[in-house]
């Protein structure tokens, strides 16, 4: 059985219904952070599905120069924390310094840390000490059983508000696979397990100078995380994929979202019962 982590009033784990954290990539402005919380947040109560909305504050992590970063991280925290306070969810971002921690835990319930900053201990240790959840995605060059390294280094600040993201493995050049095995080998470190099916669909840095996608995998890694039982379901939407300043590529559109999360909610029903 896994720990039970609460976010405000929401439950992940311990045979829990599946969650969805989902949102844009990166707060390009308010207007279109406002459009797409009220969407995600209608679909959800819909379907009495949980949501941690998320959006990063900042790319800092970007293949070339020309990559968009930010506008402005005081400007994107504060629409965050106005969408957050106008529809009552809890946020989760992205952190990437220890300096940045103290503002982002004013406005976030959920610190995650990034990817490839999974191993970086002093940023681990900042992100615990707050108390806050905090959500690791494990890194691409790491493997499954490595994870319990970056949670023993959060846990070491008796905080146990822990979450572990599967975004896919680097195989080969420009790709990413998720090895289902994952999910399971990771559960046993007892946190519970997130499966972010939008950044799994990456091509790193494919596209000259920017990632590429196949979005067409987001429906059945979806279904397939769900069926190896996933507490929570990552999944970053855009009302117009194709004209958004990060990940263009990944995202899902934001009206295929309902119809997603009616597959996956179907399936998660249906095999909770056997994998606590």
């Amino acid at each position: 059985m896994t720990n039970v982590v609460t976010i405000q009033n929401i439950k992940i784990g311990g045979g829990n219904p599946l969650t969805l954290i989902a949102g844009p990539c990166v707060v390009e402005n308010r207007d279109m952070i406002f459009f797409t919380a009220e969407k995600v947040k209608k679909i959800c109560e819909q379907y009495s599905i949980p949501l941690i909305f998320k959006s990063s504050y900042k790319k800092a992590n970007r293949t070339s120069m020309t990559g968009f970063v930010t506008i402005g991280m005081d400007e994107a925290l504060k629409i965050m924390d106005e969408a957050k306070k106008a529809f009552g969810f809890p946020i989760l971002t992205d952190i990437h310094t220890e300096e940045e921690i103290a503002a982002v835990a004013q406005v976030a319930d959920v610190l995650q840390i990034p990817a490839f900053l999974c191993r970086q201990t002093d940023l681990l240790l900042a992100a615990g000490r707050t108390g806050k959840a905090v959500n690791i995605k494990k890194g691409q060059f790491l493997a499954p059983d490595d994870i319990r390294h970056p949670i023993e280094k959060v846990e070491s600040t008796g905080n146990k508000n822990i979450l572990v993201t599967e975004r896919g493995t680097t195989f080969g050049y420009h790709n990413l696979v998720v090895d289902m095995r994952g999910l399971v080998m990771m559960r046993k470190f007892g946190y519970p397990i997130v499966l972010d099916a939008t950044h799994s669909v990456q091509l790193p840095s494919g596209e000259n100078g920017k990632s590429g996608g196949q979005p067409e995998f987001i429906f059945p890694l979806s279904r397939a995380g769900a069926a190896v039982g996933i507490d929570a379901l990552f999944i970053e939407t855009h009302p117009e994929p194709a004209k958004a300043m990060s990940d263009a590529a990944s995202q899902l559109p934001l009206d295929q979202l309902e119809r997603l999360l009616k597959q996956v909610i179907s399936i998660d029903t249906a095999v909770k019962e056997f994998i606590q």
